[in-house]
């Protein structure tokens, strides 16, 4: 341990982001003796980008993104590490008001294949959605439920990457008429009248991968005494934030402007389906990543082989956690 004094993680303002929050918020971190900056940053391509130079020490991130990272796909390759699960549940797809009226009051994936179709003979432009990264749960989600039915992404629309935050104010201005992104974004644009939910990834892929705690292999190997800490840490404050006696106050938390910056009941009505910590959330498994690169290789990201397999599956560390578990118990 090098003994850094404090540390700085980032954080893109979202619900599932609370882990991080709170344990700062609360006194978690402090409570095992670090002092921790948070981040706030717009895009996950900024996250990336910092955490691979060390610019952020660690990171709340998108699963396939530290995956991604770790295989140089679409970026440099930079050895990675996701010693903690930061959630499961919360991506929802959300269509405009006005393409949720075409589509009619059957609504899903299957309205809107019918409502392509029509346009493709009118010869109208392809609709077009957003996604919050190429390598993300919410971009496979999303491909998944259209191809359920009978739309084909590559083809039938156009896909473009939508950082969270900008995501109800672009499908207000209509510069697109569909996203899929985490909490509270989609309940943004439910109450302010521009947007319709379509599909929750809780429900339609439940044990789909979320976000995750991911910092560089290089960051971890120098500092395993405080990245014990900030798991320790991490762990107490995602048990916090799965008590519903404590909602009340996690929407308060996360409602503040350097935080998660929303109104508080699109806040609130973003959490139902984001589970933080039960049922073993926080422990990574490796067959999660193995279920996350079996999407990429199916959109063609990476290619497949025992390599590629090994570094996936590496990025993974349920050792880690292991040991911060064991020393929180002791």
């Amino acid at each position: 341990m090098t003994g850094k004094a404090e540390l700085r993680l980032g954080f893109v303002p979202l619900n599932d982001a609370a882990a991080l929050i709170v344990a700062r918020d609360k006194g978690y971190f402090a409570d095992e003796g670090l002092s921790v900056e948070l981040s706030r940053e717009a895009s996950w391509a900024t996250v990336r980008d910092k955490v691979a130079v060390g610019a952020l020490d660690g990171a709340h991130m998108l699963a396939p993104l530290a995956l991604a990272m770790a295989l140089g796909a679409g970026c440099e390759a930079t050895a990675m590490i996701a010693p903690f699960v930061l959630n499961f549940g919360g991506a929802v797809v959300t269509v405009s008001t006005r393409l949720a009226t075409a589509i009619g009051p059957e609504g899903g994936a299957e309205g809107l294949a019918r409502l392509i179709a029509r346009r493709r003979d009118q010869e109208s432009s392809p609709l077009t959605f957003g996604v919050v990264f190429p390598y993300s749960t919410h971009n496979y989600l999303l491909r998944d439920w259209m191809a359920r039915g009978g739309i084909e992404p590559d083809r039938d629309i156009r896909l473009t990457v939508t950082p969270p935050p900008r995501s109800a104010e672009l499908l207000s201005e209509g510069v697109i008429e569909g996203f899929c992104a985490g909490e509270p974004w989609s309940q943004v644009a439910v109450r302010a009248g521009v947007g319709h939910i379509a599909m929750r990834g809780a429900r339609f892929a439940p044990d789909a991968p979320d976000k995750v705690f991911a910092t560089t292999q290089v960051w971890a190997e120098a500092h395993g005494n405080e990245l014990q800490a900030l798991l320790r840490a991490l762990l107490r404050a995602s048990a916090w934030s799965e008590d519903p006696a404590n909602r009340a106050e996690l929407v308060a938390i996360l409602m503040r402007p350097e935080n998660v910056g929303v109104d508080g009941e699109a806040i609130e009505a973003g959490l139902g389906d984001i589970r933080f910590h039960r049922d073993g959330a926080n422990r990574p498994d490796p067959a999660q990543a193995l279920w996350i690169l079996h999407q990429m290789a199916r959109l063609g990201q990476v290619r497949t082989g025992p390599e590629t397999t090994r570094t996936a599956s590496s990025v993974y560390r349920p050792d880690l956690f292991d040991q911060a578990i064991k020393a929180a118990a002791a």
